[in-house]
């Protein structure tokens, strides 16, 4: 990468053509990993030892990276990030190898064909049908993040059961969901791991309209989950939110006999959220950890959580009151009706909130699992 000084403050990028001579006389040979960005590179043969590419923001088209590709017997992993002029990917078959693709904000790709006959992680910012990758009967690990969609939650139930019905780990990222999750007779039926990224962009907070409560239909189309990790990052909650002594919906006939971890990131108080924890609890019968956590953030224990001006900076976003006012909300809510469903054979862990301007001992628990 090459920089150079901006006309105002800071840097700005310079593009530049990589030197392809570097992979002369058999000294390409010996290279297994390569990750170039910000350049143009127009490779004229393969790397026989490469085993992982990644390419961001490259100046390649999709027949050079063929050609690259048809001799890079050995390639594990191909990556590519806002590479905008492969139009036509073609992944031959002759790639044994090759069980990973990532392919993210690549606007002009309109196809891919994909040969290679183990290919079985497979990461997009967009439906499956609006990017073809070939046969996706294989894959079993499906990652739909870094979207800018929404309703990809109710997608995914509707439609990848019977698009790719041998999955075994589900990750869902949508910007919002107008529909609530469907119940439908198709099932995951190998689907292990599962994790829901809700992201507000527009920072207004979700539709009241969507129920949380909906998802109970999700864990009942997975027989075998045994993970489920929900995160949501919104910056206000505009759903109903529980107070007093209400009636929670229950569906005892949904039972999930497999799930042991569960956990939930941007835990808030509106009323469908206590109501979806409260129905794990009660019928998740092999669950052994719920983690609840009103921030929705990267959850590292050495995070710090201290707020000073009405800011914090996490992991995903930058908190302001309001938000943090949610995340007490949220404490409340868990302190109040789900702390008390616990069974004893459930491990619950709690992370708080840290700030000079709210006192914390009425959130500090007393069972020994509270996380700090």
């Amino acid at each position: 990468r090459k920089y150079r000084c901006g006309p105002h403050y800071g840097y700005e990028w310079v593009s530049y053509n990589f030197p392809c001579s570097v992979f002369s006389n058999g000294s390409g040979n010996s290279i297994r990993h390569l990750h170039l960005a910000s350049c143009a590179f127009h490779p004229v043969a393969g790397l026989a030892r490469l085993t992982r590419l990644q390419l961001f923001k490259v100046d390649i088209t999709g027949d050079e990276l063929g050609c690259l590709l048809s001799n890079s017997f050995a390639m594990e992993e191909l990556n590519l990030t806002k590479c905008g002029n492969v139009i036509h990917l073609k992944i031959p078959c002759l790639l044994h190898r090759l069980n990973c693709l990532v392919v993210l904000q690549c606007g002009a790709l309109k196809k891919i064909e994909n040969e290679a006959p183990n290919l079985w992680i497979v990461r997009i910012d967009s439906q499956p049908e609006k990017v073809p990758v070939g046969d996706v009967l294989q894959v079993k690990d499906l990652q739909m993040l870094d979207c800018s969609e929404s309703n990809l939650v109710h997608y995914a139930r509707a439609k990848l059961p019977s698009i790719m019905p041998n999955l075994e780990t589900l990750s869902v990222e949508s910007t919002g969901e107008m529909f609530n999750t469907p119940i439908l007779p198709v099932k995951f039926l190998y689907l292990k791991n599962l994790r829901i990224f809700l992201h507000d962009r527009a920072m207004k907070g979700f539709s009241p309209g969507y129920d949380y409560f909906s998802l109970v239909s999700f864990l009942d189309a997975c027989p075998v989950l045994e993970n489920f990790v929900l995160a949501v990052l919104q910056a206000s909650v505009r759903h109903e939110l529980i107070s007093g002594d209400p009636h929670l919906r229950q569906m005892p006939e949904h039972r999930h006999g497999n799930i042991k971890n569960v956990t939930i990131k941007g835990f808030c108080a509106a009323k469908s959220m206590v109501e979806l924890t409260c129905h794990i609890l009660e019928n998740a019968t092999s669950l052994e950890c719920l983690t609840l956590d009103t921030i929705c953030d990267d959850g590292s224990e050495d995070l710090d959580r201290t707020f000073d001006d009405g800011i914090a900076r996490c992991c995903y976003t930058v908190l302001d009151w309001g938000m943090l006012d949610e995340g007490y909300r949220g404490l409340r809510a868990i302190e109040r009706y789900i702390v008390g469903k616990v069974p004893s054979t459930v491990k619950l862990n709690v992370y708080k909130l840290s700030s000079r301007r709210y006192a914390i001992k009425p959130y500090e628990y007393s069972y020994a699992n509270y996380l700090s």
